[in-house]
C-alpha cells in the first residue's frame, strides 16, 4: 500500500470520527460548542462535506504521479520533446509542471553532454595507432577503430569468433587472456602476414567486467625502424666516402694530363702521396665500419668491479699522461662482482675514459686538474650501474641526442664508431648505456 492511499484512509477515519462524534452529541442530546449548539446539522454537513476536499486531494496526487511516471517513460524512450503546459490558472500544477519540465531539460543537456564525450573519445580511438578491441567476457565486440579491423583484415567485428575465418588458433588465444597479458603471435590474412603483439588490460563498466586489447603489428614498425636506420647509415657512407673518392679521381686526372704533358717527377710523386693518404683513410674508415659489424659474441665470467676500475684508470693514465687528471673510484659493496665479457666491457670503459680525458683537455680556460669520478653499486632490482662522470664541458643537448649513432662524430679526425659500439656491446651483454641529462656529464653502464 503506497503512502498516497495510507493518506487518503486516514483522512476518511478522522472524518468519519468527527462524524461520528456529531452524531453521538446529536442522539444524547448535549449541545454542539458552535453554531446555535445544535449538533445535528454539524453531524450532516461534516458527514456530506468532507469526504469531496479529501477525493480531490487524492485525485490531485494521482494525476501529479502520473506526469511523473509519464516524464520517465519518454526519457527512457529518448524522447525529449515531452513537455507540460504552464501557463495555466491553477499556480500548483504550473509550478509542477515547470519542474517537470526542468528535470526533462537537465536530463536532455546530461544526454548531450554524454554524447559529445563518446564522440571526442571515439574520434580520438580512432586517431591512434594503435588496433583498440574492447570485449566481455562472452566475447562480444563493444568497441573496436578502424585500426584493429585493419590489422585483422575484417570489415564487422561483433564476436571473437569471427576471428576463427582468419586463424583459428587466434580466437582461443584472445579468449583465454587475462589483464596484465601481453604476448605476441602470427596472423595471416588476405593482406599478408603480421605479427601481432597484444597488451590486454580491463575496467569495469556497469557492473560487467570488459577486457582492451591493444593491437601492434610488430613487423611493420621494425621495418620502418630498420629503413629509417639504413638511410642514415648509407647517408653517412656516402658522404665519407664520396669525400675520399672525388678528390683522389680529380687528382689522377690530374696526374695523368701532367703525365702526358712531362711534368716533372716530383710533382707527379707528391700527387701520388696524396692518393695514398686518401687511400689510406678511406681503408680507415672501412675498417671503422667492419669493426662496428663484427662485434664478437660476449663470453661472460666472474670478474671484481673495484680492481676492473682501478686497471681502466691507470690505462687511462698511461694513455693521457699529459691530461691532469685526478681519478676517484667508488665501489659499493667493496666485493662487488660482475657477471659479464670483462674484455668487451673494458672497451666500453676505455672508450668512456677516454672521452672525459679529451673533454678535460679542450677546457682550455681551466686552471685546475680534472676530475673524474668511477661508481659502482647496485640498485633494489640488484642490477649493477657502473657511472663515470667528468667535470669537462658539458655535451650541448642538440648534440646529445646524436652521439650513439654510427659515425656520427664532432671531434676532428674522430671515427665516430665509439660510443656506437659501445652501445652494441652494451645490449650484447644484456645491459644499456645512457647519457644522463645532468651535469656533470655522466654516463651509465647499467648490467641487468
Amino acid at each position: 500500500m503506497n503512502k498516497q492511499s495510507i493518506l487518503c484512509i486516514l483522512s476518511l477515519l478522522l472524518i468519519a470520527l468527527l462524524a461520528g462524534g456529531s452524531w453521538s452529541l446529536a442522539a444524547l442530546g448535549q449541545p454542539f460548542p458552535l453554531g446555535n449548539g445544535n449538533p445535528l446539522p454539524w453531524a450532516v454537513a461534516l458527514t456530506v462535506l468532507l469526504p469531496l476536499p479529501v477525493y480531490q486531494l487524492c485525485r490531485l496526487q494521482h494525476r501529479h504521479a502520473r506526469k511523473v511516471l509519464f516524464l520517465l517513460d519518454a526519457i527512457e524512450n529518448n524522447d525529449y520533446a515531452l513537455h507540460f503546459p504552464e501557463e495555466i490558472p491553477d499556480a500548483d500544477t504550473r509550478l509542477v509542471h515547470r519542474a517537470l519540465n526542468r528535470i526533462a531539460h537537465i536530463l536532455y543537456n546530461v544526454k548531450n553532454e554524454t554524447a559529445q564525450q563518446e564522440k571526442y573519445y571515439e574520434l580520438i580511438l580512432e586517431c591512434v595507432n594503435t588496433g583498440i578491441v574492447v570485449l566481455n567476457d562472452n566475447g562480444a565486440v563493444y568497441q573496436k577503430n578502424s585500426e584493429a579491423l585493419r590489422l585483422l583484415g575484417l570489415n564487422i567485428f561483433t564476436h571473437i569468433g569471427q576471428l576463427d575465418r582468419i586463424d583459428p588458433n587466434l580466437a582461443p588465444r584472445i579468449a583465454s587472456c587475462r589483464a596484465g597479458d601481453s604476448f605476441q603471435m602470427p596472423l595471416h590474412n588476405e593482406r599478408g602476414t603480421l605479427d601481432l603483439f597484444v597488451r590486454v588490460s580491463d575496467i569495469t563498466v556497469h557492473q560487467e567486467h570488459l577486457r582492451i586489447l591493444a593491437l601492434n603489428d610488430i613487423n611493420n614498425e621494425l621495418d620502418e625502424k630498420e629503413i629509417d636506420s639504413w638511410m642514415r647509415l648509407t647517408r653517412v657512407l656516402t658522404h665519407e666516402i664520396m669525400n675520399s673518392v672525388t678528390p683522389i679521381t680529380s687528382l689522377s686526372d690530374t696526374l695523368l694530363t701532367m703525365t702526358a704533358q712531362g711534368a716533372p717527377q716530383e710533382e707527379i710523386s707528391n700527387g701520388l702521396k696524396t692518393i695514398s693518404q686518401t687511400g689510406k683513410g678511406l681503408l680507415a674508415f672501412v675498417e671503422s665500419y667492419r669493426k662496428f659489424t663484427h662485434i664478437p659474441t660476449p663470453i661472460p665470467t666472474l670478474f671484481y668491479v673495484k680492481g676492473f676500475l682501478e686497471r681502466m684508470a691507470a690505462l687511462a693514465r698511461h694513455q693521457y699522461p699529459d691530461i691532469p687528471t685526478e681519478f676517484r673510484i667508488e665501489v659499493e659493496p667493496d666485493n662487488l662482482i660482475l657477471h659479464a665479457d670483462e674484455n668487451l666491457v673494458g672497451q666500453v670503459v676505455t672508450n668512456l675514459l677516454k672521452n672525459a680525458l679529451q673533454a678535460i683537455e679542450s677546457d682550455t680556460g681551466r686552471t685546475t686538474e680534472g676530475h673524474i669520478r668511477l661508481q659502482a653499486y647496485c640498485d633494489e632490482a640488484e642490477a649493477v650501474l657502473i657511472t663515470i662522470s667528468n667535470d669537462g664541458p658539458a655535451i650541448p643537448a642538440d648534440v646529445a641526442e646524436h652521439i650513439f649513432i654510427p659515425f656520427f662524430t664532432t671531434k676532428t679526425g674522430g671515427s665516430g664508431i665509439g660510443l656506437s659500439i659501445s652501445r652494441q656491446i652494451m645490449r650484447l651483454s644484456g645491459g644499456s648505456i645512457n647519457l644522463l641529462p645532468t651535469e656533470p656529464t655522466t654516463f651509465v653502464l647499467k648490467f641487468d
